[in-house]
């Protein structure tokens, strides 16, 4: 028989979240917990929020789940940046800051995500890694809840939490636009924490806005229509229609300008749990948070982030299969059955090859789609440990998870999201340049290296201008490439979903 460990308590010196004050493991006697530990770039640990979400609904009275966040990168172990993310993913239970992993190490912990169970007498009795495990932990926490019922060591009672949301609801214009594309019929914003689309013309008026701007997954016209933390979209000028990832939803949009009307056009709306190279009909098959999309004649290439792995979709067959990528999380090049990537985010191509941003291995990855159609790194350690923030040439450059590259006249402008910076990288020589952003948080305009970003994920170029996704500060912002200059653009009688805050306050 395995013998019980009791559970090490938690620091009540560190920064916590969604509560008012630290909890412990002792108060929390006569409950179960679940501590969730993550990170907040790993698309895993986001995988499981739903899941958390559920189980904290159905057992309120008798499970509390705590989040530690033991942060990857340097930029996630800011409080504030964490308090972001909390913002961003709807996170409803406490969180504390894992600060130098000592509760990850105490608990022994190994991989993101892990989660660790707690029975009602406070004693750890196991842990799960990964993902897909609802079934298995709700079973579990049916059979505590009635093992310490008849033990009378259960002590049911809701808890009262103070959540981030309602100190700081998001009620800003824009929240959290994940991706923005600048095209010939106007710029489209992923608007993706108010889980909707927006289309304006370049001088910031309110052409259409796409969806309810509440989560779901529902076809239909511009006003009916849900989505669910939409990121990558691509446009086809000719037919005015604009593809979309729509990420939360595991799925694929077709947005017809013409009609007015959302169509899913791949995805079921489940999660799919198949990394392995595999394909289908495309409303048939499960996709795993696309994030990001280019068309490449009639084809769509899609960043797959969730399973690590380039998709594409025949148009005319409606026909969705795997591209590259074995579904391990690496940076391997080669061939496209034998390559690896890790949680691409962002994806362009100049027509011979794709270009990715490849986030968890901070690198710029290449991609061929004319013969020979191998996988390169373009740039970056390839190393999912290998980040940090260094100009140079190839496996000699340093970036920290970057969600975004656009391809423009020869050079790839790269998002440098944890570093907060906009780079050049030639696509040919590897050579990787900062233009924008002087590395701090922030909201400054100016030129070139004068100014600053927060979290910036999405890049458009149109003309002589680049335009930016500046996901943290919730605006999107446009680069005059003759003279580096940033401004930041205003949008006329854009609102929040059912909050309007007028623009002179």
């Amino acid at each position: 028989m395995i013998p019980r460990v009791r559970a090490p308590e938690l620091p009540q010196n560190y920064s916590w979240f969604n509560t008012e004050k630290p909890l412990s493991i002792k108060q929390l006697k006569g409950r179960v917990i679940i501590l969730d530990f993550w990170t907040y770039c790993c698309i895993n640990c986001l995988h499981i929020l739903p899941d958390l979400k559920y189980l904290e609904q159905k057992y309120q009275d008798s499970l509390t789940v705590i989040g530690v966040h033991s942060a990857k990168f340097d930029n996630e172990k800011e409080t504030e940046n964490i308090r972001q993310a909390i913002l961003r993913y709807d996170i409803e239970h406490p969180v504390i800051v894992d600060s130098g992993f000592r509760v990850w190490q105490e608990y022994a912990v190994r991989a993101w995500p892990t989660l660790m169970i707690i029975d009602p007498e406070s004693y750890v009795i196991g842990y799960v890694s990964g993902e897909g495990h609802r079934e298995a932990l709700d079973e579990l926490i049916t059979k505590l809840i009635q093992e310490h019922q008849q033990k009378g060591t259960i002590n049911f009672q809701e808890l009262s939490l103070n959540l981030e949301k309602q100190r700081q609801p998001l009620i800003t214009p824009l929240a959290f636009p994940g991706k923005v594309l600048a095209t010939s019929a106007g710029l489209f914003i992923a608007d993706s924490g108010h889980h909707r689309l927006v289309m304006s013309s370049f001088a910031g008026e309110i052409l259409h806005v796409i969806g309810t701007g509440k989560s779901g997954l529902i076809d239909g016209n511009f006003s009916e229509a849900q989505f669910s933390a939409p990121q990558g979209m691509v446009f086809d000028a000719d037919e005015q229609i604009l593809y979309v990832a729509d990420t939360e939803n595991h799925a694929l949009r077709r947005v017809d300008l013409q009609r007015q009307v959302v169509e899913t056009i791949a995805g079921t709306g489940e999660q799919s749990r198949n990394i392995r190279p595999h394909g289908g009909a495309g409303l048939e098959i499960q996709l795993n948070s696309p994030w990001d999309l280019v068309k490449v004649g009639n084809t769509l290439l899609i960043a797959m982030a969730g399973n690590h792995q380039i998709w594409e979709m025949d148009l005319a067959t409606g026909v969705i299969k795997t591209y590259a990528g074995m579904g391990a999380e690496a940076c391997i090049d080669g061939s496209l059955n034998e390559s690896a990537f890790a949680q691409p985010s962002g994806i362009s191509s100049n027509g011979e090859e794709l270009f990715i941003a490849d986030s968890e291995v901070s690198s710029i990855r290449g991609v061929g789609i004319v013969e020979p159609r191998l996988v390169r790194t373009v740039c970056g350690s390839g190393d999912l440990f290998g980040f940090g923030d260094v100009d140079g040439q190839g496996e000699n450059v340093r970036l920290q998870h970057c969600l975004g590259v656009e391809y423009s006249e020869n050079y790839l402008w790269v998002a440098d999201s944890y570093n907060h910076k906009i780079k050049l990288v030639s696509p040919s020589t590897g050579n990787c340049q900062t233009i924008l952003g002087d590395g701090a948080m922030g909201l400054q305009d100016g030129v070139g290296k004068n100014t600053r970003f927060f979290e910036p994920s999405g890049l458009s170029v149109m003309g002589s201008n680049l335009y930016i996704a500046d996901t943290n500060n919730h605006v999107i912002r446009c680069v005059d490439l003759n003279k580096f200059e940033v401004t930041t653009l205003k949008f006329k009688s854009l609102c929040a979903p059912d909050v309007c805050v007028p623009a002179n306050l």
